[in-house]
C-alpha cells in the first residue's frame, strides 16, 4: 500500500522554523514530483511548493518565496519543506502528495497524499 506520512509539525512562535518530512512507503519517490498544500479551517487548500523528481525544479507560492525551502533524499526517500521566518497566516495542515507531473497548483494532478501534520504559529 502506498503510504505518504508528514511529520514535523507543532506550535512554534512568530519568527520561528520547522521542517516538515514527507516519508513515503510503497512507493519510490524518485519518479514522482512532490508538492507541499495547506489547508486552514474554512479555507481552500492550497498548493504552496514542489519539486520535480530529480529536485532540479522547484516552485513556490508568492505567499511562501523566500521563506521555506524544499528539498529531497529520494535515497532516504523522503522530501522536506524547511520554513523559516513563519507568520499566524502559515497556520493549517500540511499535506504533501504526489504527481507525475509538475502542476503544484492543480491538485487533480495528485494521486497520493498524507494525512496532514498541523503546524500553529503563535504571535
Amino acid at each position: 500500500q502506498v503510504q505518504l506520512v508528514e511529520s514535523g509539525g507543532g506550535l512554534v512562535q512568530a519568527g520561528g522554523s520547522l521542517r516538515l518530512s514527507c516519508a513515503a512507503s510503497g512507493v519510490r519517490l524518485r519518479y514522482y514530483n512532490i508538492g507541499w498544500f495547506r489547508q486552514a479551517p474554512g479555507k481552500e487548500r492550497q498548493g504552496i511548493s514542489c519539486i520535480s523528481s530529480s529536485g532540479g525544479s522547484t516552485y513556490y507560492a508568492d505567499s511562501v518565496k523566500g521563506r521555506f525551502t524544499i528539498s529531497r533524499d529520494n535515497a532516504k526517500n523522503t522530501v522536506y519543506l524547511q520554513m523559516n521566518s513563519l507568520k499566524p497566516e502559515d497556520t493549517a495542515v500540511y499535506y504533501c502528495a504526489t504527481s507525475r507531473f509538475f502542476s503544484p497548483t492543480d491538485e487533480s494532478a495528485f494521486d497520493y497524499w498524507g494525512q496532514g501534520t498541523q503546524v500553529t504559529v503563535s504571535s
